[in-house]
C-alpha cells in the first residue's frame, strides 16, 4: 500500500487543521497565532520537548524513539504566508486582508503536524525525530535565523529534510534530484545619476532613461552571450522607474531585478558582469552609476546519499511506485538552503495536482496530498533511524 493506514485515517482531521491555518495567514516572523497552534498540537501529541522562539518565532518538537538512544534527524516545514489578496472562494478563504497561503505552507505545516502525531503514537525508531516549524521563508530567511540560533547544535541534528508541494506533479507522486534543486536568489538595484533638464534640449542633459534602456539590453547579453547555455542562469530586470513629466528629462533612473543561478560559479559571474556593465556605462556617459547587489538565499543543494535515501522512501509512498529522481531544478528560491548548508539532507517535491501555480492568488493546497506527505515523513524517520547509528550516506558536499 502506498499510504500508511494511520495517515489515511488522519486525513480529515489534518484537513481541518490545514483549512484553519489557511484562513489565518501570517507573514514573515509575525506568525504568532500559527506558532501557538503548532505548539499546542505538539504538546497534545506528547512530544518529549517543545521549544518556541527559535529563530524568533520558530517552533521545534522533540520525539524520542522507544527503541533506545541514537542520533537525531530534522524534518522541516515552513509556516508563513504571502502578502497578496486571495481570489479563491473556498469556505476557508483568508480572513486576513492582503495575506494568503498561496504557496501551500499551511499544507506543509499540517502534514508535519500529522506526521508528528503518528510518530508520537508509534515511536518505532532509535534516537530522536526533531520536527522543525520555521517562520519567514518568503523573503525573511527564517531558516538562516533558526540555524544562527544554534538549532542544529542544540538538538544534535545530524541530517535535515524538507518538502514542498508542487502544482503540475500528480497528487500522490514525489520528485527529487541530486545536487541543485532550487536556485540561489540575488537582487540588484541600479541608480543612474544623469543630468536633468528640458526635454527639448537633450544636448544640454545626460538622459538616464536612454542610458538605462541601453543598460537593460546589455544586461541580457550576460546570459545569452557570456554564460554556458547548458548552465542555468537568469538575469531579469523587473523595475524601471524614471521621470514625472512629459517635457522633463529626469535626474535619475532606477533599475532593479533579480539573478537566479544553480552554481556558485554562475552566481559570482553574474554579479561580476553586472558590476562591470554599470562601471562601463558610467565611464562611457561620464556619470556615476550606483549598484546595490544583494545576495539572498543560496542554492538549495541536495546531498547525494541523503537524496538516495529520501528517494527510496518516496518510492514506497508514491502512488505509482518509483518516483522521478532527476526532476528539473526550479529557478525559484528556498531558504531551506541554509539548513542544507549546515547539515546534509534532501529537499523533495510532493505533487499538488492540476492546481493554480505557486504564488498565484487562486492557489490552494490540495488536501488529497496530505496523507502522502505524512506517510513520507513517518516512513523517512522510521527508515533513517532504524538503527542506533545512522548508516553512512555521504560526506557533506557543498
Amino acid at each position: 500500500m502506498p499510504l500508511l493506514d494511520r495517515a489515511a485515517q488522519l486525513k480529515q482531521e489534518v484537513s481541518l487543521w490545514r483549512r484553519h491555518l489557511h484562513s489565518k495567514p501570517e507573514l514573515l516572523y509575525d506568525v504568532h497565532e500559527t506558532a501557538a497552534f503548532v505548539e499546542q498540537k505538539l504538546r497534545e501529541f506528547g512530544c518529549d520537548e517543545v521549544v518556541t522562539g527559535i529563530g524568533r518565532t520558530g517552533v521545534v518538537g522533540v520525539i524520542k524513539g522507544k527503541k533506545g538512544a541514537g542520533q537525531a534527524i530534522g524534518l522541516r516545514a515552513d509556516m508563513d504566508a504571502l502578502p497578496l489578496t486571495e481570489t479563491g472562494t473556498p469556505e476557508w478563504v483568508s480572513q486576513n486582508p492582503g495575506k494568503a497561503h498561496s504557496c501551500g505552507h499551511d499544507g506543509h505545516t499540517s502534514m508535519l503536524l500529522g506526521a508528528a502525531k503518528i510518530l508520537c503514537e508509534t515511536r518505532d525508531f532509535y534516537g530522536e525525530v526533531i520536527v522543525i516549524f520555521q517562520p519567514a521563508e518568503e523573503g525573511g530567511a527564517g531558516g538562516l535565523a533558526m540555524v544562527k540560533d544554534g538549532m542544529m547544535e542544540r538538538f544534535n541534528i545530524v541530517e535535515v529534510y524538507g518538502m514542498h508541494n508542487m502544482p503540475s506533479i500528480p497528487v500522490g507522486e514525489l520528485a527529487v534530484c541530486k545536487g541543485p534543486i532550487m536556485a540561489a536568489t540575488d537582487e540588484f538595484t541600479i541608480t543612474i545619476n544623469g543630468k536633468g533638464g528640458h526635454a527639448a534640449q537633450p544636448h544640454r542633459n545626460i538622459d538616464p532613461i536612454v542610458i538605462g534602456s541601453q543598460l537593460v539590453t546589455a544586461l541580457q547579453s550576460i546570459v545569452s552571450r557570456g554564460s554556458n547555455p547548458l548552465d542555468s542562469l537568469v538575469i531579469s530586470v523587473t523595475k524601471f522607474n524614471a521621470g514625472e513629466a512629459y517635457n522633463i528629462i529626469p535626474e535619475k533612473a532606477v533599475l532593479a531585478g533579480t539573478v537566479r543561478s544553480l552554481t556558485k560559479h554562475n552566481r559570482a559571474f553574474a554579479e561580476q558582469r553586472i558590476r562591470a556593465h554599470c562601471e562601463a556605462f558610467g565611464l562611457l556617459n561620464n556619470i556615476k552609476i550606483d549598484l546595490d547587489f544583494k545576495n539572498n538565499y543560496p542554492v538549495t543543494f541536495n546531498h547525494s546519499g541523503q537524496t538516495e535515501i529520501a528517494a527510496d522512501v518516496a518510492d514506497k509512498v508514491s502512488i505509482n511506485g518509483p518516483i522521478t529522481r532527476e526532476v528539473e531544478p526550479m529557478m525559484g528560491g528556498e531558504d531551506f538552503s541554509y539548513m542544507l548548508e549546515a547539515r546534509p539532507g534532501c529537499y523533495i517535491f510532493l505533487g499538488n495536482g492540476e492546481s493554480a501555480n505557486l504564488h498565484h492568488p487562486a492557489y490552494d493546497f490540495n488536501d488529497d496530498a496530505l496523507p502522502y506527505g505524512m506517510s513520507y515523513w513517518v516512513e523517512l524517520a522510521q527508515y533513517r533511524l532504524k538503527d542506533a547509528q545512522l548508516a553512512p550516506a555521504e560526506k557533506m558536499a557543498a
